[in-house]
């Protein structure tokens, strides 16, 4: 539970502060956007994947945490708690929406921590406001869609909402405002997948927040590619795990049972935040 003392203490605004329970909705634009803060301390900032709830991506390591840090955990538009709107899904418009969260909430400059789809989020948060980001934790991210490895970007073009993976369709389901939206999320994913250039490396180069990258053994694009965004990026450092596509956050769909992963990677990666 969050103590109002807390919430004042961080500035949260008259009217906006987060309720009690640890979760609320904030008006950004045309969405009830859905959120919950979780803990206390220095702030910082989960994005979940693409079609993935705030549990499904970080239900195993928010407790972790939680426990050193404010987590503060939206869910986008169309995912989770957070209805759909008549606009397309991008990494700008989401990265604009969490901004715009973030201002409201008036808990000033973050650490941001995007696993996936969240990880293009975050990078987008900090080239468009710098000026809310302090450190940077890149999970399971690519900078160019020609990187993603060739079967995966296949089985995208193939994707339509019947192939959304079971463990992500209830959890959507189970509490979506409108379950009948669940027809329009997978398709305006892919629209953006399949629509995104990717970000250049005078783009990368311009990222000022000290920044860590987390990749798999398997994951998205092959770990020479993150390797050359590691380098693109200045004061960025790589970190390679074993597993799969979010193995290291005990991610729903990727989670290895009795595995000790999240619990060494969240280690590492709260050193990195907790950085003077």
């Amino acid at each position: 539970m969050i103590a109002i003392s807390l919430l004042s203490g961080l500035g949260f605004a008259p009217g906006l502060a987060a309720p009690l329970t640890g979760a609320g909705h904030a008006k950004i634009g045309p969405l009830s956007m859905y959120y919950e803060v979780h803990g206390a301390g220095k702030p910082l900032l989960i994005l979940h994947g693409g079609g993935s709830t705030i549990q499904t991506t970080f239900g195993a390591v928010l407790p972790t945490f939680a426990a050193q840090r404010l987590v503060i955990a939206p869910e986008q538009q169309a995912h989770g708690h957070t209805a759909d709107a008549d606009r397309p899904l991008s990494f700008g418009q989401m990265a604009d929406d969490t901004a715009a969260l973030l201002r409201q909430l008036h808990v000033g400059k973050v650490d941001v921590l995007g696993f996936s789809n969240g990880a293009g989020v975050a990078i987008e948060l900090s080239l468009r406001h710098p000026e809310l980001v302090d450190r940077l934790v890149l999970g399971s991210i690519y900078f160019r869609r020609d990187a993603i490895r060739p079967e995966l970007l296949a089985a995208f073009r193939q994707a339509t909402p019947d192939s959304m993976p079971e463990t992500y369709r209830t959890a959507y389901l189970d509490v979506a405002p409108n379950p009948g939206d669940l027809a329009n999320l997978t398709p305006k994913l892919i629209d953006n997948l399949l629509t995104f250039e990717g970000w250049s490396d005078a783009q990368l180069g311009s990222i000022t927040a000290p920044t860590m990258i987390v990749q798999a053994h398997y994951d998205v694009a092959p770990l020479e590619h993150v390797v050359a965004m590691t380098r693109a990026i200045p004061n960025a450092q790589l970190l390679a795990l074993p597993g799969g596509h979010g193995s290291y956050l005990g991610e729903a769909m990727a989670a290895i049972p009795g595995s000790r992963l999240p619990t060494y990677a969240t280690g590492i990666m709260l050193d990195f935040l907790n950085a003077k």
